[in-house]
């Protein structure tokens, strides 16, 4: 499964690590991915979504059921 917040769509990224001499390698940076088991209260059932903690922050603020249909998940 992709490493990628459902909510939000954030995604793996990819650059450099560097040494204190410059050197520079590849190197990946991974969302703060969780899977969450939340309840809908339009849906009348549970949700299991892989959700950032932003993502999190974000149905903290707005709510579940208002946040899937702000960023429009099914």
């Amino acid at each position: 499964m992709s490493k990628r917040c459902q909510l939000t769509k954030k995604a793996v990224m990819s650059g450099n690590n560097v040494s204190h001499a410059k050197n520079r390698t590849r190197r990946t940076f991974e969302p703060n991915l969780h899977n969450h088991r939340l309840w809908s209260e339009v849906q009348k059932k549970w949700i299991t979504l892989k959700l950032s903690k932003k993502g999190l922050r974000i149905i903290d603020k707005l709510g579940l059921d208002k946040a899937l249909e702000k960023y429009d998940i099914t």
